[in-house]
């Protein structure tokens, strides 16, 4: 019996940075057509365009919308009204807006059930919403049109190594006040529960950064360790959550000792990112946990110094694909497990010989 293949929804990014080089690049293997059906929600011209300029041997369908698209092929669901201008390696509020046409027109679809998992490409968040100090990020956008009241985590994957980020992008001045005991214990919990639904974890253990240098050092370097992470971590730990530390993020990067967890809860964006594309760059990306819809998307951004020049490595983004595909079938088979769960069995003694019931005993 054949399986239904994935669709993966797919927004088109900035259009003058790197994002339909290394869309185009990835679906030009055979082999990802076999995988998946690629879902582009963008501008046929432009994806023409970078297709030309860069010389990307991938043939795509033109479809109105999802519900017309072709397995085996690279398929362009056309969002734009007007013409667009593309002026490689340049920020414009032009590139802004029909990266966030893209975006809509795609949760507009997956609100309707046409595709399984979105993976977006890189935007500049400064030109989506320029009036408004700029876009804050795909994950808080998704939060609020489809999260369903559920919070989302930021986790950075590059296979077994894993980093979550307790804050967003705030200024570093901030983070102090941001982090509370209550957040924590947020995160640690949904950072838990990602590890087993979404990668098959069966009882994960996660180390948690410490928020000062060498980990606050029991009060001389600052005291949030004490007042609120410790808290929060011995709490998570009394509803059987395996989580460790608070460990300084230096030492414990350059010893290695992130091998021996499942993922690591990093304070703030910097302390996460840092050692992550240090160690995971070519190949990490960026997953959204937390939400209903399984959302993926490269650790890099728009690279405007290298648009246009065709030199631009398509690895994050096939690795974004991957794992979504990954996290949507790790999900499917856990709803199968939870809606079929294994009979209760238990033994009924009436004389010398024990007898095993297969069936629920009547209270």
């Amino acid at each position: 019996m054949e399986t239904k293949r994935i669709r993966v929804g797919i927004t088109h990014g900035d259009i003058n940075g790197i994002g339909y080089e290394v869309i185009l690049k990835t679906f030009s293997d055979p082999m990802m057509l076999e995988l998946c059906t690629p879902v582009i929600y963008g501008s046929p011209k432009v994806a023409a365009y970078h297709r030309k300029t860069m010389d990307i041997p991938v043939n795509f369908s033109i479809v109105g919308s999802a519900s017309e698209v072709q397995d085996g092929r690279v398929n362009v669901v056309n969002c734009m009204n007007e013409e667009l201008k593309v002026e490689l390696s340049k920020p414009t509020s032009e590139a802004g807006k029909a990266a966030l046409l893209a975006l809509d027109k795609a949760l507009e679809e997956y609100r309707e059930g046409l595709f399984d998992v979105l993976v977006t490409a890189p935007v500049n968040a400064q030109t989506v919403w320029p009036e408004e100090g700029g876009f804050s990020g795909h994950s808080e956008y998704l939060q609020e049109r489809t999260g369903e009241g559920k919070k989302a985590l930021t986790v950075l994957v590059n296979h077994d190594f894993r980093i979550a980020l307790a804050t967003g992008d705030i200024p570093v001045r901030e983070i102090s006040h941001v982090l509370t005991k209550e957040l924590l214990t947020e995160k640690i919990a949904a950072f838990s529960r990602s590890l087993k639904i979404d990668f098959g974890v069966g009882n994960p253990r996660i180390a948690v950064f410490g928020l000062n240098p060498h980990a606050g050092e029991n009060g001389p370097e600052g005291t949030e360790e004490t007042e609120i992470i410790v808290p929060a971590m011995k709490e998570m730990i009394n509803k059987g959550v395996q989580c460790f530390g608070p460990y300084s993020a230096e030492d414990f990067i350059g010893a290695g000792d992130f091998t021996h967890f499942d993922g690591i809860l990093a304070m703030y964006h910097a302390q996460g990112m840092i050692p992550f594309r240090t160690l995971a760059m070519e190949e990490g990306v960026n997953f959204t946990a937390g939400l209903p819809i399984v959302h993926v998307s490269p650790v890099h951004g728009t690279a405007y110094d290298i648009a246009g020049r065709g030199i631009a490595s398509e690895s994050s983004f096939r690795q974004a694909v991957y794992l979504a595909i990954d996290v949507f079938r790790s999900r499917c088979m856990e709803r199968e497990i939870s809606a079929h769960p294994l009979r209760k069995q238990y033994y009924e003694k009436k004389d010398d010989s024990d007898k095993l019931k297969l069936d629920t005993p009547e209270d």
